[in-house]
């Protein structure tokens, strides 16, 4: 993650996926960023905080990425085919732009505080 080094306050967040969970990817992590990340943990592992089970609700492609393109793609009339689908979709991404990713990244810190608070109880209005 040499990208990542000069940002002193960043917090990588992964989630529960099986594949992030494998030894020698937390190792890899506690190495780089002791007590920096968030995600699933056992034994010995140093994270910032655990992976709220069944919890997409601090991962910003389930919280803004995934609806704000199904609202731009399916609308009528909708996609004739793969290539028009294919388009509609690339158009979206394009379509963000540098204040609705600062607005997101403002969301995804409000809930991860919400997460810190809370200790990763259940939470209902996010």
């Amino acid at each position: 993650m040499p990208q990542l080094q000069n940002i002193p306050t960043f917090i990588f967040q992964q989630d529960g996926s099986p594949a992030h969970f494998h030894c020698e990817v937390r190792q890899y992590l506690n190495t780089v960023l002791p007590g920096r990340w968030i995600g699933r943990a056992s034994g010995n592992d140093q994270p910032l905080m655990l992976w709220p089970p069944r919890s997409p609700d601090i991962t910003p492609c389930d919280f803004f990425l995934w609806g704000y393109v199904k609202d731009r793609v399916f609308v009528p009339p909708l996609p004739r085919d793969l290539a028009d689908l294919k388009a509609r979709i690339i158009a979206a991404v394009k379509n963000i732009d540098a204040p609705m990713l600062t607005r997101v990244w403002q969301e995804l810190e409000y809930r991860i505080d919400v997460c810190r608070v809370t200790r990763g109880a259940h939470i209902e209005h996010l």
